[in-house]
């Protein structure tokens, strides 16, 4: 009970000035991220609300706001483009559920899987988004433009060194906001990306055919809408953990993300995610509970039903400086200067998941390719066997194995056995090794039979309890075995 009333009001003020910053920043998201998946903006906002309200209760990472991204609007848009917005809301519902799944299942348990430069790279090639995303608001539009961006970062760097009682970002917005009012300076607006319905959503089922056709066309888009949310979701709540060094219980945010998407999908939404953009705006305005994503989407719904007139007003570049704020706070700097120190694999992982990322705009994809880079450095590593080989008397002599037996290194094993001059007896001794796989089995059978071929007779010794369970189970020639291991 004190952690709930810690994590929803141990921070009051803090939260809600840093969900009202959230709030503002959220809607241009929004309607962008409608716009890349083909849908009215007014979807990409429900959406919002719907999430950061639902998963400021439901959610295992306070403090982590979530709404309409652009990862999951991709994946949605060839859905959308296919088959309607109908499907694309059954879609988002049938997310939900798979995700709901997933955390129930404990699948974040396999985000120790993800290295170090993985998560790094992540991070960079997000900034690195972030900032792309704010190129065309920002360059070859006017003069004032720039001035903006550029007095945004100013208040935003220098109003703390006034007060920190009042969020940076959100002195920065309203005064520009003002000045654009005020002034007839060129200046795109967030009126400019769509249109705005001063109404709330509504419940209502998808019209779509409950039927296992309707299944076979929307299955595919949820597992990956699943997938890219609950990858991007968990990673963020790595980062804000950090940032905030506190722990959260990523199985709960799982189910959590499941639930405020089917809520979504039941109220015209379309699917989303955690949003690092926006996490990192709330942790640096000041937000740690579950309250600023609770007011981030509550102020979101009443900017757009009570201030629709003026949220349309709000300048792009005031929104975009805070954007670029938000990649300079993002990108992990510090991954620069450890370059020299840092392993060559560890630096080549890192780059080629921000190359990825930023050449598909998906982060997904870049985690996945350097997931699997990692893999494969990891295994070059380990696969490496070495054989020490030790006289014992004139006919045997004793042959060490070191190194780890498995799929990627009994071709090196049998090579660095197989060239040795063999005396009469040999015992192979697997005391500083350890078998992992039929693989190592199959190449320890071919082993003893080419010795045994030459005149040699084998002992296996230096066994350990899983390595010998594994030999008598797997182990192909047992009388060629049991009769060497007798010798």
């Amino acid at each position: 009970m004190n952690q709930l009333k810690n994590e929803w009001f141990g921070n009051v003020k803090g939260d809600i000035l840093s969900g009202i910053v959230v709030a503002l920043a959220l809607i241009p998201e929004a309607i962008a991220f409608s716009i890349i998946a083909g849908v009215d903006p007014m979807m990409g906002l429900y959406a919002s609300f719907c999430i950061a309200v639902v998963i400021s209760f439901t959610g295992g990472r306070p403090a982590m706001i979530s709404a309409a991204t652009g990862a999951m609007a991709l994946v949605l848009a060839s859905l959308v483009r296919e088959h309607g917005i109908q499907y694309m809301l059954a879609a988002t519902i049938l997310t939900g559920v798979i995700q709901y799944l997933l955390g129930v299942f404990k699948i974040a348990r396999f985000m120790k899987f993800i290295p170090r430069s993985v998560m790094i790279g992540f991070v960079n090639a997000l900034a690195i988004l972030i900032f792309i995303a704010q190129v065309p608001h920002i360059f070859g539009i006017s003069t004032m433009t720039y001035v903006v961006v550029g007095v945004t970062l100013a208040i935003i760097y220098l109003f703390p060194l006034i007060t920190k009682v009042v969020p940076a970002p959100l002195v920065a917005i309203i005064a520009m906001t003002v000045l654009a009012i005020s002034t007839s300076f060129d200046l795109r607006t967030v009126g400019d990306l769509g249109t705005i319905t001063q109404s709330l959503p509504s419940f209502f089922l998808p019209d779509v055919p409950f039927n296992f056709e309707t299944l076979a066309i929307i299955l595919p888009t949820a597992i990956a809408l699943a997938i890219v949310g609950l990858l991007e979701s968990l990673l963020t709540a790595s980062i804000v953990d950090d940032m905030t060094d506190t722990t959260s219980n990523k199985n709960k945010e799982s189910r959590g993300q499941g639930i405020s998407n089917i809520v979504s999908g039941c109220f015209g939404g379309m699917a989303g995610c955690a949003m690092i953009g926006q996490s990192v705006i709330n942790v640096k305005s000041g937000g740690r509970g579950r309250l600023s994503a609770f007011v981030a989407g509550v102020f979101l719904m009443f900017l757009i039903i009570a201030l629709g007139p003026w949220v349309v007003q709000i300048p792009m570049a005031a929104l975009a400086g805070v954007m670029v704020m938000v990649c300079i706070g993002t990108f992990d700097w510090s991954s620069l200067r450890m370059l020299p120190k840092v392993p060559l694999t560890d630096t080549i992982v890192m780059v080629v998941t921000v190359a990825t990322v930023v050449a598909t705009h998906d982060l997904s994809k870049g985690v996945f390719a350097g997931i699997i880079l990692s893999a494969i450095f990891f295994v070059a590593k380990i696969s490496k066997v070495k054989i020490k080989e030790t006289m014992v008397s004139k006919d045997s002599a004793r042959y060490t194995v070191k190194g780890q037996l498995f799929f990627a290194s009994v071709e090196s094993f049998e090579e660095a056995v197989l060239k040795l001059e063999t005396p009469r007896y040999v015992e192979l001794n697997f005391t500083e090794t350890h078998i992992w796989d039929d693989s190592a089995v199959a190449s320890i059978d071919k082993i003893v039979e080419k010795l045994n071929g030459r005149g040699t007779d084998v002992t296996l010794t230096g066994l350990n309890d899983d390595s010998q369970r594994l030999v008598d189970r797997l182990g192909r020639h047992h009388q060629t075995e049991k009769k060497a291991v007798g010798q």
